[in-house]
């Protein structure tokens, strides 16, 4: 069976964002119901995948190893779930550093397309802040909006209020695991 993609932004979305950036494991706290929600994804036949800025790199503030850390952490959380993320796409750039993998940019979304051969029009891509939803309509994919972290800040912008918003990843979950169930009755 050919599985579905669904990407997803990490901070604000799978975990709580922070300002002062998430330098350790130890910082890193779960949105309650995200691990879950990815769990369920997997169980119905979704690779998921995550796209990520993560200029703390490129500030200084730490390093790739430390980053790896944090992901581990994510990892093994959600394999206590039974639940799986197939790869976590970053872009550790400064944002001066004028790369391609910067989203807004679509490097990461090259990369992810390039891999897993999927057409992104039928993806969704769930993030919390403007610079996702830049993303996914330039792409396009679809774009799913939860108002965690940035999100009630970006639902604000005319440019984003019809993009479909929801209170969390669980709850975006299950708006697309409805829709899917509605396409196939």
């Amino acid at each position: 069976m050919n599985k579905k993609l669904i990407i997803l932004d990490r901070d604000g979305v799978i975990n709580y964002d922070s300002y002062a950036y998430i330098k350790s494991p130890d910082e890193l706290i779960f949105i309650p119901g995200s691990l879950e929600a990815i769990a369920e994804l997997n169980r119905h036949h979704y690779q998921v995948v995550v796209a990520t800025n993560q200029s703390g790199v490129g500030r200084g503030l730490f390093d790739v190893t430390m980053l790896n850390r944090i992901h581990e952490k994510i990892l093994h959380a959600l394999a206590a779930l039974g639940g799986t993320i197939e790869e976590i796409f970053y872009c550790p750039h400064h944002p001066e550093d004028q790369c391609n993998c910067r989203k807004p940019k679509l490097g990461l979304f090259h990369q992810i397309q390039e891999k897993y051969q999927r057409d992104l029009k039928e993806t969704f891509f769930i993030g919390d802040s403007e610079v996702d939803m830049m993303v996914a309509l330039t792409l396009p994919c679809k774009p799913l909006l939860v108002l965690t972290s940035n999100g009630e800040k970006t639902v604000e912008n005319p440019k984003y209020r019809d993009i479909p918003h929801f209170e969390n990843l669980q709850k975006a979950v299950e708006y697309i695991l409805h829709t899917e169930r509605a396409k196939v009755s």
